[in-house]
């Protein structure tokens, strides 16, 4: 298994308003990025939806589109409650259930 050491920034919500950034739903759940910095990717679950997203609120579409990627396990850690998401297992960031 690939251990992977995340520092993530800018991944947070923008104050006073409700961010989409870093959503991404897999299995019927949404997740947002987290904090966790070490982890070990277990095997993959299948594939996640990085939802499309345009959080400026000026109405007009110039946001993300919406993509597809790998969701893994992390080692002891339910899906349910966290997953982590990537291309490859490398790669992958740690996700938590919103």
């Amino acid at each position: 298994m690939t251990a992977a050491m995340l520092a993530l920034a800018g991944c947070g919500q923008s104050s006073g308003s409700a961010s989409c950034a870093g959503l991404v739903t897999y299995d019927g759940r949404g997740y947002l990025p987290t904090e966790k910095s070490a982890f070990t990717v277990g095997e993959r679950l299948g594939t996640a939806t990085v939802e499309a997203c345009d959080d400026t609120g000026d109405g007009v579409d110039n946001g993300s589109p919406e993509r597809r990627t790998g969701a893994y396990a992390i080692e002891g850690l339910d899906p349910a409650e966290g997953v982590a998401v990537g291309d490859t297992p490398g790669e992958v960031a740690p996700m938590a259930a919103r």
